[in-house]
């Protein structure tokens, strides 16, 4: 007879195993800005993409097995163009997505011996900031509500801790390039290295775009961005020279020196500090 497993147990057992399939990957990012939604992954191949566009103002993120993300990314374009085609192209939603995503990622996960080892987010970019949308699905269905920022795969708690102290509302496109990379070298996902172009796959949903808002950040605007956000570092070179030059003027130089306590004014001060006679 064969042998007998508890329903609970075979569930802990694939969630265990997808669990720790996608912690071997390194993370990746999705941080609201002023203009859109920026997106970051490390992703040193040219040819493997983890970030791409699903529709007109809706792109996909994901990490872990790239196959499995890949044949669910061809899905959801499918499911995109069918649904635009068969009614409006303004029905097409990351809502409607996400759910559909969840529906798949579901059923493969009760049904199948393997369950795919899988995270991904759908990202929508919103005629305004307030009505811009994030959905991260895991590996089992689950769908959660992201506002402002979601980090998935590798040490994606240590990653979503850094970017919560780093973020706020209208944050421009160098600073939450930056708060990217900040959390990405969180502590357990690996030593932030110099990172350039090659390094870095980087994309954004543009909102100022009337049509198809996705756009990928690459070469010379890409190194741009980073020089910007290295500079707008804590203690970076350029912040660091600056305050060699000596510190600012405080309030009361600017204002003056304070009057004497007869109540008239103090007399000017010559060019070397002292009392003008």
């Amino acid at each position: 007879m064969p042998f007998y497993v508890s329903p609970e147990q075979v569930m802990k057992d694939k969630a265990d195993y997808a669990r720790k399939g996608i912690a071997r990957g390194r993370s990746g990012v999705v941080i609201q800005y002023a203009g859109g939604i920026l997106f970051v992954a490390p992703n040193p191949s040219r040819a493997l993409h983890k970030i791409s566009e699903i529709y007109d103002r809706i792109a996909f993120a994901a990490v872990g097995r790239y196959n499995e993300y890949e044949n669910l990314r061809k899905a959801g374009v499918t499911y995109a163009d069918v649904t635009g085609y068969q009614f409006d192209r303004r029905d097409v939603t990351a809502r409607g997505i996400a759910n559909w995503y969840a529906q798949q990622l579901g059923q493969i996960f009760t049904e199948s011996s393997k369950p795919f080892e899988v995270e991904i987010i759908v990202a929508e970019a919103g005629e305004s900031a307030d009505a811009d949308q994030i959905y991260r699905i895991t590996f089992d269905g689950s769908v959660g509500d992201e506002h402002g920022f979601a980090a998935i795969g590798g040490q994606a708690d240590q990653v979503a801790t850094v970017l919560k102290e780093r973020y706020s509302d209208g944050m421009t496109l160098t600073d939450a390039l930056s708060a990217a990379l900040a959390a990405l070298a969180a502590p357990g996902n690996g030593e932030r290295p110099d990172i350039g172009t090659s390094q870095l796959e980087v994309a954004v949903l543009d909102r100022s775009r009337p049509h198809r808002t996705f756009r990928r950040l690459q070469g010379t605007r890409l190194e741009q961005l980073l020089a910007e956000s290295r500079a707008a570092e804590p203690g970076s070179a350029a912040e660091t020279g600056a305050e060699a030059e000596g510190p600012a003027a405080s309030a009361d130089d600017l204002i003056g020196p304070p009057a004497p306590a007869d109540g008239n004014p103090a007399p000017p001060a010559d060019g070397n500090g002292s009392s003008a006679p």
